[in-house]
């Protein structure tokens, strides 16, 4: 629980900001009380520690430094390059990459992965990815992104029967189309994933390893995932998500591959790195190294596991059956098609955050796909448990069996309009009301780490 000295902090914390700034200090104020009243279940977000969050605000902040420690372009750098240093060594002694080099400066996960691509490829050579559709990021490939203008993307998809990955089909799709680099670890995919044999299929086409390890590295450190550690040649991740990090990223690659990735991320892409942020990096990565972390992430599991089952056992269907790992996907498609958004918006209305999803062989456009994602880290960093993830199931699905009737127009014109009479409708629902005060009372039994 938080204590009284703690509450007293965070009051300090905010002396200065109350008086400057009065709108911004009451909309922080807003969003604390969203967070303490609700339930986060959108897995890429966790809870920062306070020590985290200090570091954040540390007149770290105020310092230039471009370039790399030792090499600066500015004066007075002696402190921020043992920080940065610092920061690398945590880094590469908690994932267990001794070996490899980590630059802590990309600013978060899509310029890490773009810098990835600018370092090591050409426009137009060809990568190899997981579809967006079935679980990649918008930084694997997809059209709206630069990662797609830019470069030649063969995406690969999950089985149609298995919703899991077909690794004899990748490594056929890799004969085929020989691409410079093949890159797995992924944003909605809620098995595990064989990094080794992702790593065999890249060289035997002669392709570049990549992984991006974004949502599982706190699982991976956690001994809850098997780690693309030491045979993968590049991997990225951020460092929120299960690491419980601010939000910024990492990149480790072999030394073969270091010095172009670093030119890629300065001057290639960034300026001056934000020492503050890396900062908070290392002390993430030092909680991260504690025994109470490797509970942490072994709880994350089993929350996840005890939410996908008591899920399936209220009647909805999961892609891929269930989950390996802090996320699941539910399939609304029984339903009917485009159900996610509306889910989406009714859940939130009863103090539950998901969020939207496109699953595998969606007949629904993305911003009205037919599932929806969520996950465990946050509501895992609060304390709760597995009893705790078979009450929060009967939430989900009773909110489901409510609003599941709502359906999608077909007309795209009308769409927005339906979303919008939707959320009119549920701010006058006796339901909503009822559930959401259930919720409210249900999470004031668990402190939010970090206020």
């Amino acid at each position: 629980m938080i204590d009284v000295l703690e509450l007293k902090n965070m009051a300090m914390l905010y002396k200065n900001l109350k008086k400057e700034d009065k709108e911004i200090y009451d909309l922080i104020r807003e969003e604390e009380k969203r967070q303490k009243e609700g339930l986060e279940l959108i897995p890429s977000e966790s809870y920062a520690s306070s020590a985290v969050l200090e570091a954040m605000g540390s007149i770290l902040n105020d310092k230039y430094a471009e370039n790399y420690p030792g090499k600066r372009y500015y004066g007075g750098c002696e402190t921020v390059d043992k920080v940065e240093r610092m920061c690398q060594e945590r880094a590469l002694d908690v994932f267990r990459a001794r070996g490899y080099k980590v630059n802590v400066q990309p600013y978060s996960g899509s310029p890490a992965n773009i810098e990835v691509y600018t370092g090591l490829l050409n426009f137009g050579d060809k990568i190899m990815a997981l579809r967006l559709d079935h679980g990649g990021h918008l930084t694997h490939g997809s059209p709206v992104s630069l990662s797609g203008k830019a470069y030649k993307f063969i995406h690969y998809g999950v089985d149609s029967k298995t919703e899991r990955l077909d690794y004899d089909e990748i490594a056929r799709l890799a004969k085929k189309h020989k691409p410079k680099l093949i890159l797995s670890g992924f944003t909605a995919y809620p098995r595990l994933i064989d990094f080794k044999k992702m790593h065999v299929i890249a060289k035997s086409v002669g392709a570049i390893s990549m992984v991006d390890i974004s949502h599982i590295s706190g699982l991976i450190i956690g001994g809850q995932h098997p780690s693309p550690f030491p045979f993968t040649d590049v991997v990225t991740t951020t460092t929120h998500k299960t690491l419980c990090g601010p939000r910024a990223a990492m990149i480790f690659s072999k030394p073969e591959f270091s010095d172009a990735i670093d030119r890629a991320v300065f001057p290639g892409m960034q300026g001056g790195p934000h020492e503050h942020t890396i900062a908070a990096i290392a002390v993430a990565l030092r909680e991260a190294g504690k025994p109470e972390f490797r509970k942490f992430a072994v709880q994350v599991v089993k929350n996840a596991k005890t939410l996908a089952a008591s899920l399936q056992k209220e009647g909805l269907r999961l892609i891929s059956g269930g989950t390996d790992n802090h996320l699941m996907l539910i399939d609304l498609r029984p339903f009917g098609p485009g159900r996610g958004k509306f889910i989406e918006k009714a859940l939130e209305a009863v103090r539950i955050s998901v969020n939207k999803s496109p699953i595998p062989n969606d007949p629904s456009p993305p911003f009205y796909p037919s599932g929806i994602r969520l996950g465990t880290p946050a509501v895992t960093s609060r304390g709760m448990k597995e009893r705790e993830m078979r009450v929060v199931a009967g939430f989900i699905a009773g909110v489901v069996r409510e609003f599941s009737h709502v359906a999608l127009p077909e007309e795209k014109s009308e769409r927005v309009a339906a979303v919008r009479g939707f959320t009119e409708k549920l701010s006058r629902s006796s339901f909503v009301k009822k559930l959401s005060g259930e919720v409210k009372r249900f999470t004031s039994k668990f402190p939010v780490p970090g206020i």
